[in-house]
């Protein structure tokens, strides 16, 4: 039998005893995930689109996004971002164009962040790990546009659960090649060329150019599916 010992102060816990505060988080980890399911999983099918919070309106990029999610749309998926600014606006702003539906999975920072004016659904997350879970799970298709650490974070964990088979093989799409091939040369040269990954392990995404061709290589592989 497993005793559990708790520092007391007059019949109180005390307030800075995390392990307390850790089991009721849990609470709250369950409610992100039911609240998640239930309004994700009514959805349909849809693509979600990752890129740079600080890229600004009327960049090229910016545009690139916009018309992308535009396509897409039309093709008669629902776009996901992360709510914010920059591209994801920009993925939100495009599917509003097209009479689609998009829906915001904001994030809770010490720098609020405000879901962009574009979404039609916002659902909000404290936990990072959370938030990755309903990117993924009711996702079609990945596109990642030219973004930092944020983007980089969720193309490597897609690719990880595709490389495990954690996760059914879906579109991993990476958009401008010239921005991409640095990471990729490096991914070939150093990474591969050391063994940790394998040549396949490269056929895992592909890369695009063309806001159509995005759309493109989606229908294509669901085609051969």
């Amino acid at each position: 039998m497993v005793k559990i010992r708790s520092r007391v102060k007059k019949n109180l816990l005390v307030k800075d005893d995390f392990t307390q505060e850790d089991t009721w988080r849990i609470f709250r980890i369950m409610s992100e995930f039911v609240d998640g399911f239930e309004i994700l999983s009514k959805v349909g099918k849809a693509v979600s689109i990752f890129g740079s919070a600080r890229t600004q309106p009327g960049s090229k990029h910016y545009k690139q996004g916009e018309e992308i999610a535009y396509q897409i749309a039309k093709a008669g998926y629902a776009i996901i971002t992360g709510s914010g600014p920059g591209l994801m606006e920009a993925a939100n702003k495009g599917a509003r164009r097209a009479e689609g539906y998009s829906i915001g999975l904001n994030i809770q920072l010490p720098r609020e962040q405000k879901p962009n004016r574009f979404v039609d659904t916002v659902l909000s997350f404290r936990y990072f790990f959370v938030r990755k879970v309903m990117f993924v799970k009711y996702a079609k298709a990945f596109v990642i546009l030219p973004g930092g650490f944020g983007t980089l974070d969720e193309f490597f964990e897609a690719i990880t659960l595709i490389q495990t088979k954690r996760i059914s093989r879906f579109p991993v799409i990476l958009f401008d090649s010239k921005y991409w091939k640095p990471l990729l040369e490096w991914l070939k040269s150093t990474v591969h060329s050391h063994g940790n990954i394998s040549k396949e392990d490269m056929d895992i995404f592909v890369l695009a150019d063309e806001p159509k061709e995005v759309v493109q290589l989606i229908k294509r592989f669901y085609d051969k599916t």
